[in-house]
């Protein structure tokens, strides 16, 4: 089942895209840690890790991981949009997930836990 989760941040987009395309950022709220092998970014949480897909990057708008270890079809991606709000200047990040129904309440906690994460990364 696809989700979507807007939260709004009091930063910059490029000073935002940096933490959600690159290694270092990500592995300063995403996961413990991050590779990279080739197109190939490998997220590590304790003991376990999974693989995926830089698949589409938008500089300062958008970036789409693609999931390459085994797994339905048509959930196989996360994403981040960055959307500045005309009126009043902030940054929204746009988080599109997929989740099984009865696993969606879990994951948006988990997304609203690495997003204050995030943000202390931030400075926000």
């Amino acid at each position: 089942m696809k989700y979507e989760l807007e939260y709004t941040l009091n930063c910059s987009p490029k000073m935002l895209f940096s933490r959600l395309s690159t290694p270092e950022g990500l592995a300063e709220w995403f996961a413990d840690d991050v590779t990279v092998e080739g197109d190939i970014f490998i997220f590590h949480w304790g003991k376990t890790h999974s693989s995926a897909r830089l698949a589409i990057v938008r500089e300062n708008k958008l970036v789409r991981f693609e999931w390459t270890d085994p797994g339905e079809p048509d959930s196989n991606f996360f994403e981040f949009r960055l959307n500045v709000h005309e009126l009043t200047g902030e940054t929204a990040l746009i988080i599109t997930d997929f989740a099984e129904p009865e696993e969606k309440e879990d994951a948006i906690y988990l997304w609203d836990t690495q997003i204050s994460d995030l943000k202390r990364a931030l400075g926000i």
